[in-house]
């Protein structure tokens, strides 16, 4: 089992900043890719962004790209997705997830975190 812990959501204006983390305990020497998706009530899962554990060639969303980074920390087992830019369209629930397979797929991710607001003022 792996568990997910997210934390550093919260609400900022439109161009601001957020910082989310991710912090992942239990076997993760099991999982392949660590994942950043995001849901609001009117869309599916979408995905955001993903890296290897202990690569550093990760994939965005067209949506994120040039505004989000993920990056991790293997010494503290922690994932990050510093966020600029943020516009009222990025207001979602975010989650992290941990899997198996390199994919832009919610289904291809395992264990999932409890997810954390985010909310972006026009």
């Amino acid at each position: 089992q792996v568990q997910l812990v997210e934390s550093g959501g919260g609400s900022v204006e439109t161009g601001g900043s957020l910082r989310l983390s991710c912090q992942a305990s239990g076997r993760t020497w099991r999982s392949t890719a660590m994942a950043w998706f995001r849901q609001t009530p009117e869309k599916e899962r979408e995905f955001v962004a993903f890296i290897p554990w202990g690569e550093n060639n990760a994939l965005y969303a067209d949506s994120v790209k040039g505004r989000f980074t993920i990056s991790q920390d293997n010494a503290k087992n922690t994932v990050y997705l510093q966020m600029n830019g943020l516009t009222p369209e990025d207001t979602a629930v975010y989650y992290c997830a941990s899997g198996n397979q390199l994919s832009r797929a919610p289904d291809a991710f395992t264990y999932w975190g409890q997810g954390t607001q985010v909310t972006v003022a026009s």
